[in-house]
């Protein structure tokens, strides 16, 4: 009895020592994985400015008469002055298009009172300029007020007869931008690291954001803001 009851106390002794061990073990696991976990995460900003090298610049115009066939020959007169206009400039030919004239019968419409109108047909002409020299199209534009000394009505709202200025050559630049973001969110990083008297370890996770074009301000926009933010997860050790 004495043997058995010696046996049971050995056993017990073996199990609290297997325990406390085993204990052990779990704690000094979860603080290394809990150390192992630390992290902080930061972003860095990747900015430029670059020219655009495209400009879109639809001219649109207006002709109105009461006799379609004298209405279409004048829209192509109208066409010829303004083509001549934007060679006379230095306007390469093939970066000049024009598009199919849209004709409004006042007399066919359903809607409003139209009988007093002076003329019967309207029409709407647009010749665009598709070009790669920024510069000289902007040269060009300063003098677009000619087209009314000869007659020609210009028309459109501010945002179909606006040039439009692109920015095609992002893949160039993305790998030093991205480059750049990150290692501008490192710097952040390695601050914050300092600061709360850890290292910084290697990167957990990045994402790169998406690069946005805009324009530099509402007067010049043919200089393009180019703008990426990379956010990017490191571990700190002690």
């Amino acid at each position: 009895m004495a043997d058995s009851k010696f046996s049971a106390s050995i056993l017990g002794v073996f199990l609290l020592a297997a325990a406390a061990v085993l204990g052990f073990q779990l704690s000094d696991a979860a603080i290394r994985f809990k150390q192992l976990d630390r992290s902080v995460t930061v972003k860095g900003l990747a900015e430029r400015e670059y020219p655009a090298d495209v400009v879109i610049w639809p001219i649109q115009y207006t002709v109105a008469g009461n006799n379609l066939e004298q209405l279409y020959a004048e829209l192509d007169r109208q066409a010829e002055s303004i083509r001549a206009f934007l060679l006379l400039g230095g306007v390469e030919p093939d970066e000049i298009s024009d598009s199919p004239p849209s004709i409004t019968d006042k007399s066919a419409q359903q809607y409003g009172d139209n009988s007093g109108a002076e003329f019967r047909y309207t029409a709407q002409r647009t010749v665009t300029v598709y070009s790669t020299d920024i510069e000289r199209v902007r040269s060009v534009m300063q003098g677009v007020s000619q087209l009314g000394r000869q007659g020609i009505v210009l028309s459109g709202n501010e945002y179909q007869s606006k040039p439009e200025y692109l920015f095609t050559r992002l893949n160039e630049v993305k790998p030093e931008m991205i480059e750049e973001a990150t290692r501008n969110a490192r710097e952040v990083a390695q601050k914050f690291a300092s600061d709360s008297e850890s290292r910084l370890g290697k990167i957990r996770k990045a994402a790169q954001g998406q690069f946005s074009i805009t324009d530099r301000d509402k007067n010049n926009p043919h200089i393009k803001q180019i703008r990426v933010v990379s956010t990017v997860e490191y571990y700190l050790a002690d």
